[in-house]
């Protein structure tokens, strides 16, 4: 029932932004009708440690007693598992799991995945309550790949106000983390994409058998420079249709100097030509080759429209974007970016970490369709804009922009209240205020959008027929 999510993944350093903010984002791509919901875990000490079993692959896990407050994404129904997904903990540690990517066979001939090892469905779950830095979870999720395997090659992002960093899992047991520079990006797209390690370097952690195993193996020659992904990865026609050119996308709209073209073997870190803002990680994830002869929704009607797969598309059950903010406290003042159903015809509304509940809406929904739910409210527009394409999606984009504008707005006031909070209790009100004021905002424009369009789709009928003006 649960398909790999074939996403894509934006990574930004703090000094590659205007503002000072960590970025990290994924669009979450599995099906095309599968709601998600938005929940804040409490935090909670237990009197005996807990025990966690994954639906998914069976893995069982002690866990600590002691877990730390953190937001989620989870499925709507827990039968097959979690699939938690993203989220900021109460220490401001911030993680998306996972960017789906594939070993190759020589690789996997020796380390096979471990069907019964964790997977994306459990890594939130038991990685962000327990860990207080970004490296932390690196750590956390890496000893836990050494330990009972891994049932996919996947890459994990992590985040705190001072660094981001990106994890892949190359085999069942073997992975490697690398540290995004403060002054670059990297956008990924279902393709193992870290390239050489410097082993003495603290910009690089990794599997300690790592070395030995490639040695072993003859997958290595030890005079040579370790590069993860020609090593571990795969460069064939699937990923020039596929991965490569949401790469490119990605590359040629934060760095529109560089020349290059959707097939080339892209590098994994970059540098943006301008200060990166959340709106530039919310336009790559929103993203399907717009102004290319690419764009699947483009008037031309040639085949290249559908020559590549697109970053946005219909099959994103949730999209976000986890901001740490240097300036504000962290786990409080940072910000879970989360746009329910298709990326390019959703609003990103901004959650702040410190909030202590979700809206109800926010909670339900499940596969029939809910008018009270948010991905249905989300869904219900995007499909009734699919009907007129272009006749409806400028709409949209003006009210993404002007919904843009008031919350950044909103969120600018919020941090004023904040520094004026009289304590935790208080911030937490205000977070949870400023959230819920934000998701109301977003929800009454969608609908009146949503009630004009309709009026004028009723209009747009193939039974339609130009006759007597009267009628």
């Amino acid at each position: 029932m649960i398909n790999p999510s074939s996403c894509t993944s934006i990574l930004i350093g703090k000094k590659a932004t205007g503002d000072g903010s960590i970025l990290i984002g994924r669009n979450e791509d599995s099906k095309a009708a599968w709601p998600k919901h938005f929940v804040v875990h409490p935090h909670e000490e237990y009197p005996q440690p807990q025990v966690f079993e994954s639906k998914d692959t069976g893995l069982k896990l002690t866990l600590p007693k002691s877990w730390a407050k953190y937001t989620a994404t989870p499925e709507w129904t827990s039968t097959y598992g979690l699939f938690e997904e993203d989220g900021i903990n109460e220490y401001g540690v911030a993680m998306s799991a996972t960017e789906s990517a594939y070993a190759n066979p020589r690789v996997l001939a020796f380390d096979p995945l471990v069907p019964t090892g964790i997977a994306e469905e459990a890594m939130v779950t038991v990685v962000l309550p327990f860990v207080k830095s970004a490296k932390a979870g690196v750590l956390r999720l890496g000893q836990l790949v050494e330990t009972y395997g891994t049932s996919e090659s996947n890459g994990i992002l992590f985040a705190d106000q001072q660094e981001a960093w990106y994890l892949e899992t190359g085999s069942g047991h073997q992975w490697v983390a690398q540290r995004i520079p403060d002054d670059s990006y990297a956008v990924v797209a279902n393709q193992l994409a870290i390239e050489t390690i410097d082993f003495e370097s603290a910009d690089f952690l990794f599997a300690p058998t790592i070395r030995d195993f490639c040695l072993t193996h003859q997958l290595w020659q030890k005079h040579t420079s370790f590069n993860f992904r020609q090593i571990f990865g795969t460069d064939d026609a699937t990923d020039r249709v596929y991965n490569t050119p949401r790469v490119w996308d990605g590359q040629r709209y934060l760095s529109p100097t560089l020349a290059h073209n959707p097939q080339d073997r892209l590098p994994f870190i970059q540098k943006a030509n301008r200060p990166l803002y959340v709106e530039d990680a919310i336009h790559v994830l929103s993203s399907h080759f717009d102004e290319t002869k690419y764009d699947p929704t483009g008037a031309l009607g040639t085949s290249e429209q559908h020559q590549f797969r697109p970053i946005s598309l219909a099959k994103t059950q949730e999209a976000h974007i986890l901001q740490m903010r240097p300036t504000s406290q962290a786990g409080v003042g940072d910000i879970h970016w989360l746009a329910m159903g298709v990326a390019a015809q959703s609003l990103f509304v901004p959650f702040f970490a410190g909030l202590t509940q979700t809206p109800p809406d926010y909670q339900t929904g499940v596969l029939q369709f809910d008018a009270n739910s948010a991905y249905w409210q989300a869904k219900q527009l995007s499909v009734l804009i699919d009907s007129h394409f272009r006749q409806f999606m400028p709409s949209l984009i003006t009210l993404q922009n002007k919904t843009l504008s008031h919350f950044l707005n909103s969120i600018a006031k919020t941090d004023q209240a904040l520094k004026v909070a009289k304590d935790t209790a208080a911030a937490a009100k205000i977070c949870t205020q400023a959230s819920f004021a934000n998701s109301h905002y977003a929800k009454t424009e969608m609908a009146n959008l949503y009630s004009d369009l309709l009026i004028k789709a009723c209009d747009l009928s193939p039974l339609n027929f130009k006759t007597d003006t009267n009628l």
